[in-house]
């Protein structure tokens, strides 16, 4: 039987000059499955592009017998459907989410161009997969109940299970997956593990923590600083955090209000369903909040109200900074006292400006860096990248760094501005476990002496800082249950 798989021989790979893999030895066999772990920025996802044909060596030989999906870290429907989930993609106004592609039409690659009035008037491409090979699948990945949903009204989890069947369909002898966890709640990774440990006839290769670390793997490559690493080497380091810096940016804040966030009975609805319902939540002043709850319950709806992307807040009573909702003032009003962090910003951010202009922007709210800094604004800028601890990555292109230097990046530029309000969804996404732990200690720190309000969400108890003290549960959504830790 002919030999199938993929192997590295003294490979080393680098981006624009920047050495991300050297000396890289590996064999992958079909039918094994992998995990690829390691620091952030230790080349875990370069490896996986290298894998996959996206990178190329330049020193060495990659040999590979047998065909390779790879499904890329965003876990998002726009590269395969182009302009047209772009123009769909307006997730809070309900008349474009009538008009966007089913799931069924883009697995079978039926999407029809942007703008068509009359379907009789398209010619499309037969389907790809026979019908019964498609809903064998659907069923497999638990996705056959949403064929006739549109792709922009999928939850996280059911995005994510329809992108990994999409690619299934296509019978890869190789399944390459970037952190497939991330984001997802408890029973949606639980869920996702039994899917892809049901996949006996494909080889899995996937990035992930050791935290999510599934079973069925067979074996696991460490990586740190771009070459193969022990385990061992991967054991957790001493959080160590600069209190006199911290010290120096925690100033007073010229901002003074009582309730920062006041909901009355809210409900927000697409197509007739409610996406939230009765929702009834105040945070006020210095309380710090986690948001829990699954995937679909509602959290990305509530912060869309707060941070002013969701039209449907002023059709609500709602309270933003002791300031009822609609009397006035502007969106840029509203974001100018919060700092955000979600993997959505991160997507559409500009790409090629250096971090330390990324993190700039973060003061004037922008998705890039329009205007010369003030000798003070500068020292803040730089003040905060050091905080963090991504100083050595400052003066390097932002599409340059791996995922989780991306993510830090964004942590910094959410507090360069010492807002009142920390809103960070799901923060941590791409950071190892060492990098959870300081900025999980980092930002603790950061709140107390601010005095800050905190908004965090995530599905990850152990990321919660321990200066928040209370929790808010939404279930289909509703408030499940208000309490404090």
């Amino acid at each position: 039987m002919e030999y199938q798989g993929i192997n590295f021989k003294d490979v080393s790979i680098s981006i624009n000059d920047h050495a991300v893999l050297h000396g890289i030895n590996i064999d992958l066999e079909k039918g094994k499955s992998y995990a690829i772990m390691g620091p952030a920025g230790s080349g875990k996802t370069s490896l996986l592009k290298a894998i996959a044909g996206k990178l190329f060596p330049k020193n060495g030989k990659i040999n590979k017998v047998g065909s390779i999906e790879f499904v890329p870290s965003d876990y998002k429907f726009h590269r395969f459907v182009g302009a047209v989930y772009q123009y769909y993609q307006q997730r809070y106004h309900a008349h474009d989410s009538e008009l966007g592609p089913t799931l069924y039409e883009v697995l079978q690659n039926q999407v029809k161009p942007m703008g068509t009035i009359d379907d009789r008037s398209v010619e499309l491409d037969d389907p790809l997969y026979d019908e019964a090979h498609l809903l064998n699948i659907a069923t497999s990945f638990k996705i056959d109940h949403l064929l006739d949903r549109k792709i922009t009204s999928l939850s996280t989890g059911e995005t994510r299970r329809s992108l990994l069947a999409r690619s299934i369909l296509k019978q890869p002898d190789f399944l390459l997956l970037d952190n497939p966890y991330v984001g997802l709640d408890k029973e949606s990774r639980m869920l996702l593990n039994e899917i892809l440990s049901n996949q006996v006839d494909v080889s899995i290769v996937l990035v992930c923590g050791k935290n999510d670390l599934p079973a069925f793997i067979d074996d696991v490559i460490y990586l740190k600083s771009g070459a193969i690493s022990e385990e061992g080497s991967l054991e957790n380091e001493e959080v160590k955090i600069d209190p006199a810096l911290v010290e120096k940016l925690a100033f007073n804040s010229q901002w003074d209000f009582e309730t920062i966030v006041s909901f009355n009975s809210a409900k927000v609805t697409y197509n007739g369903e409610y996406a939230l319902k009765d929702f009834s939540w105040t945070v006020r002043k210095g309380e710090r909040w986690a948001l829990m709850g699954p995937n679909g319950s509602g959290k990305s709806t509530v912060i869309s109200l707060i941070t002013a992307d969701n039209p449907q807040a002023y059709r609500n009573d709602i309270v933003l900074f002791d300031q009822k909702r609609g009397t006035g003032e502007s969106i840029w009003d509203i974001k100018k006292k919060m700092g955000f962090v979600s993997a959505e910003l991160q997507l559409y951010c500009e790409k090629d400006i250096p971090v330390w202009k990324l993190v700039a922007s973060g003061l004037f709210d922008t998705a890039g860096l329009y205007q010369e800094l003030k000798d003070s604004e500068l020292q803040t800028v730089f003040n905060y990248i050091r905080l963090i601890g991504i100083q050595d990555i400052a003066e390097r292109p932002f599409n340059h760094l791996s995922n989780g230097e991306q993510r830090l990046v964004f942590l910094a530029r959410a507090l360069v501005k010492n807002p009142p309000l920390l809103i960070l969804d799901e923060p941590c996404q791409g950071l190892d476990y060492n990098q959870m732990v300081h900025f999980r200690e980092l930002l603790n720190q950061i709140v107390v002496a601010f005095d800050k309000t905190l908004i965090y969400v995530t599905h990850y108890e152990e990321e919660i800082p321990a200066c928040v003290d209370k929790r808010i549960d939404l279930s289909e959504g509703s408030v499940l249950k208000i309490a404090n830790v």
